[in-house]
């Protein structure tokens, strides 16, 4: 195994690293013991959890209120997302190549709407009061992350160099900010399950 081969290995290893660690830190918010319902629903969890991952995306204040900046981060983070499927691509035994031309728009534009979201969060004061050293370092790291990959569409010779950081990226990620990518999904749904259940959210409540 050459050590193109041995940056692979190192890559997979490393994304099962990251699993392993997310899964591990989701177990731990289970210490405090389950909780056992005492009473009978008012609502429907599912529908709780259609309105979470649904029209309750938008209708938070946070998100109506500021609709650009949540429209860059949505992008921003499925470019990510699209960047690391393509380095586990790579990174895997198989013969089919990914294809640049696909990625290559999208880690554009990803790592433009990176780099902008960094300057707002460092030139508005009240951003960059709310933040703390490891939001820039996070952002910047993305961003690297996704100018390698964009990079490595035109020089395959990048190869080395987007596998080490991905390494990196992918052992930084439980222990850093960027992990709230993945924990985002898991309080939607603890959120839509139990509201839905107790009929809080719109549309979830049980009918007289």
């Amino acid at each position: 195994m050459g050590s193109l081969g041995t940056l692979h290995v190192l890559t997979l290893a490393a994304a099962g690293f990251c699993l392993a660690a997310l899964t591990f830190l989701i177990g731990r918010t289970y210490a405090f013991g389950r909780r056992d319902y005492l009473s009978a629903p008012r609502g429907y969890a599912g529908r709780g959890l259609v309105y979470a991952f649904g029209k309750g995306m938008v209708d938070k204040e946070s998100v109506s209120r500021h609709k650009p900046t949540m429209l860059g981060g949505v992008v921003y983070h499925l470019s990510i997302f699209a960047a690391l499927a393509y380095v586990l691509w790579i990174a895997l035994p198989i013969r089919l190549s990914p294809p640049p031309g696909v990625f290559r728009p999208v880690f554009l534009v990803g790592a433009a709407v990176g780099l902008t979201l960094l300057a707002k969060r460092a030139l508005k004061p009240h951003l960059r009061r709310l933040s703390c050293p490891d939001d820039f370092f996070a952002n910047l790291f993305v961003d690297l992350f996704l100018v390698l990959s964009l990079l490595h569409t035109f020089r395959p010779a990048l190869e080395a160099a987007l596998m080490v950081v991905s390494i990196l990226l992918f052992i930084y990620i439980p222990l850093g900010k960027i992990r709230h990518c993945f924990f985002f999904f898991y309080t939607r749904l603890v959120f839509g399950l139990h509201f839905g259940r107790r009929g809080a959210l719109p549309g979830s409540g049980l009918k007289v």
